[in-house]
């Protein structure tokens, strides 16, 4: 690197130590080596492109690692390029994992008073590693050893020549072997026709100069957890509806977790897409300090490569979850029969017309679903599951409040006369890129008289909350919800339960936002659930100028506009005159 390069990675530097100590990250240096060989290495790709490195946060960098491997994409549609990505992304995170706990085991020997050939003899003692929470990489899966033949093997000693395709290939298949928790879930699509291996290898070479690991295991995931599921957000985007099949956007997933609050138990999810209900309750656990291993997480994923990118996630987050030996469709069967759920947290596919549909199946108490119409299958699935004291949101099209289409009114009146419906909330358009379908959120429980799910006795009521004002524009495509926003879904069904979350803090209806309802309300409503029939309108704050005055004004200014337009409208006649 030439002076000028040297000066502006020095400054780089700077800017990454002022970031570290902006996000509390300790010990700077070790950390941002990472950060430094990251920017250098991007400014050596063979595309040589020139990319601006500047970051000043860690979304920054995110971004800026997102950007530098999408120049590689090449020609692969992006439902292949995210398995591409998301598979190396994995890959280096277990060697760098590795590699870290065996320096840590090293310096553990030694300190011991051990010599170098004892050392040999422990070194490699598998238990060390998966009783440490880290997967045993054998040596051709190492990090190491992928990058420095990045380019691919020669023929050597009359051994056939090896692509970084099938190199990596093989990594993944001797990394299952060795780790039965994996069998049969990493992506082997490596040395497809499809797949560029000359720009595969410069995509190794990229991911080569980022290292997750200097903070330790718990640091080290979370960082990495950090850019998986950035990285499942833009492929997510970058498919469209497709994209929908495996991603719920993080700040609707935090509504249900925040609602429901699932600290310890078992957490279910029936359709779990690549696993972001789980690492948002696992996130929800470390905010409030709790214990990760307090939760038991079940799941359960039709689509392959959907139910791969799952196992590869929660692994990474560090949670040991059962996502069934394989894929396979909830309806058809069941692959957690026996299991009664403490949470469930789920958004299903919405108005699924072509289901494996059964009118005998148990699970239909309330009534058979329609043919064309999934939304009642998925909920009474979920009812299923539910143990006693149990409660579940579930993310539903609005239309599943109101629908009296094949028979769904009637189930939703046996819902609600079974006093199962805790609390509806209706969201704001747009926070879904992959539909324009809105959206809402029905919560369930199986208990709500005064105990340990809350000290106010809620039998026989609903809450009832209409969240459409709520939320900002991300762009003018995509709405997202703030921390505020979140807060006050939540804090509003934690004071109409009286949980200790709520703080003693008292529930009161608000005009236009929330309302509790009775059941003989809802009864009345011919047991229509749409939040906006029952919270009214939000009061309007009077002005003070006389309605009479107040028309008057409007309509002076309304007859201005009009005057203005037609003088605009003229002036354009004469422009376009000139032009003919």
């Amino acid at each position: 690197m030439d002076s000028g390069g040297e000066g502006r990675a020095q400054f780089l530097v700077h800017q990454c130590a002022k970031t570290a100590a902006e996000v509390g990250l300790q010990n700077p240096p070790a950390n941002l080596c990472c950060i430094y060989h990251l920017i250098e290495g991007m400014t050596q790709v063979s595309m040589q492109e020139n990319v601006e490195v500047a970051s000043s946060s860690i979304k920054e960098l995110k971004d800026t690692l997102w950007k530098a491997a999408d120049k590689l994409r090449g020609s692969m549609d992006a439902s292949q390029y995210k398995d591409v990505i998301l598979g190396l992304v994995f890959l280096k995170y277990v060697s760098d994992a590795f590699t870290e706990r065996r320096i840590q085991l090293r310096e553990e020997l030694s300190d011991a008073g051990m010599t170098e050939d004892q050392i040999a003899l422990l070194i490699d003692n598998v238990d060390e590693y998966t009783g440490h929470g880290v997967f045993w990489v054998p040596d051709q899966a190492r990090w190491e050893y992928l990058a420095a033949n990045a380019k691919g093997l020669p023929a050597l000693d009359g051994q056939e020549p090896k692509s970084i395709g099938e190199l990596i290939n093989i990594a993944m298949d001797e990394i299952m072997d060795a780790n039965q928790t994996l069998a049969g879930t990493l992506p082997r699509i490596f040395n497809r026709d499809s797949v560029d291996q000359r720009r595969l290898g410069e995509l190794i070479d990229l991911f080569n100069t980022t290292r997750f690991t200097g903070q330790g295991p718990g640091r080290a995931r979370d960082l990495l957890g950090e850019v998986y599921e950035y990285f499942l957000e833009k492929f997510a985007r970058a498919e469209g509806k497709r994209g929908g099949e495996f991603y719920t956007p993080a700040d609707v997933v935090r509504v249900l977790v925040e609602v429901l609050e699932p600290m310890s138990g078992r957490v279910y999810d029936p359709c779990c897409g690549s696993g972001g209900m789980f690492v948002q309750t696992e996130k929800f656990l470390d905010a409030h300090h709790q214990d990760r291993t307090a939760i038991s997480v079940y799941g359960q994923e039709q689509n392959e490569r959907t139910w791969r990118m799952a196992k590869m996630n929660l692994a990474i987050h560090g949670l040991n979850a059962n996502l069934a030996p394989r894929w396979g469709d909830t309806f058809a069967r069941d692959q957690h029969p026996d299991l009664q759920a403490d949470y469930i947290l789920a958004n299903p596919p919405f108005n699924i017309k072509d289901w494996t549909r059964n009118e005998a199946d148990p699970r239909w108490r309330y009534g058979v679903p329609p043919k064309n119409n999934a939304n009642y299958a998925w909920i009474q699935h979920i009812l299923s599951k539910l143990a006693p004291g149990g409660s579940a949101g579930v993310v539903m099209a609005n239309g599943s409040m109101s629908s009296n289409t094949g028979g769904e009114g009637g189930i939703r009146a046996g819902l609600v006369e079974a006093d199962l419906v805790s609390c509806m909330v209706v969201l704001p358009t747009q926070l879904f890129r992959s539909t324009g379908i809105p959206v809402c959120v029905w919560f369930f429980a199986k208990d709500k008289t005064a105990g340990d799910q809350g000290s106010i006795d809620r039998t026989g009521q609903v809450l009832f909350i209409d969240a459409r004002n709520l939320g900002y524009m991300i762009d003018r495509a995509e709405r997202a919800l703030s921390d505020e926003d979140i807060a006050k879904i939540a804090e509003t069904f934690h004071a109409w339960r009286g949980t200790p979350s709520a703080e003693g803090q008292p529930y009161e209806d608000e005009a236009g936002f929330c309302y509790s309802a009775t059941l003989e309300e809802i009864k009345d409503a011919d047991y229509t659930l749409t939040p906006g029939r029952y919270v009214g309108a939000a009061e309007v704050e009077d002005d003070g100028e006389p309605i009479d005055e107040k028309i008057a004004r409007l309509k002076q200014e309304l007859y201005a506009q009009f005057d203005e337009s037609a003088r605009l409208a003229e002036v354009v006649r004469e422009q376009l005159a000139r032009v003919s």
